[in-house]
């Protein structure tokens, strides 16, 4: 007998107040699922669960119909990893982070790239330690770029630019990932490319003086 091939997938439960899951998900969730399969939870919100090869469309219909994401594995960027809105969607710019993700996630990227965003300087969504961190202060965002949370090398992400409207976000996120995506050796985390590539030449290719 042929052995079946699986594929990874990523879900989780979109962008909201918190990582929370309904029921109904959760029973979506279980039909993909043997009694003996392991769920692998990770740091980034995100449940990883294997699909045999010729389920996948469907699998992907089935949940994202019951309120899940799904993203690929693999060199992609993330899903956004985001805070608890705990002051409220609009004021801790919920809209923008739902659009930042639809926007970026699944792109191909010489490394997995983890963005975060967090809706007020408190960072609970720490964006300063992830590939890619935004950080909305009063009605602006700031943009942060080459955090690493582990190894020997860790360190906070440093800042790319501030006071941005929510479409020039998006642009800037658009356009480093870009640099990054031509010019970006394979494996190589973004804040490797940033020590090799120069700070100063990426904010030239993204055109920030």
């Amino acid at each position: 007998m042929t052995e079946k091939k699986l594929i990874p997938l990523a879900i989780n439960g979109g962008i909201g107040f918190g990582a929370k899951l309904t029921p109904k998900q959760l029973i979506a969730l279980g039909t993909y699922l043997d009694e003996d399969t392991e769920i692998e939870l990770t740091t980034f919100q995100q449940l990883i669960i294997q699909v045999s090869e010729e389920k996948v469309e469907t699998a992907k219909d089935e949940l994202e119909a019951v309120g899940f994401s799904v993203y690929k594995v693999g060199p992609y960027v993330k899903s956004l990893r985001t805070c608890n809105f705990c002051q409220g969607a609009d004021e801790e710019g919920m809209p923008v982070a739902i659009e930042l993700n639809k926007r970026i996630a699944g792109q191909e990227v010489p490394f997995t790239l983890r963005p975060a965003y967090t809706g007020c300087p408190n960072a609970c969504g720490e964006p300063l330690i992830n590939d890619i961190g935004v950080i909305k202060r009063l009605e602006h965002y700031e943009l942060y770029v080459g955090g690493q949370a582990k190894g020997e090398d860790a360190r906070a992400a440093v800042l790319l630019k501030d006071k941005l409207e929510p479409d020039q976000l998006y642009d800037l996120v658009d356009a480093v990932l870009e640099v990054y995506r031509k010019n970006g050796r394979k494996r190589e985390r973004l804040a490797k490319f940033i020590d090799r590539y120069g700070f100063e030449n990426l904010k030239k290719e993204v055109r920030i003086s």
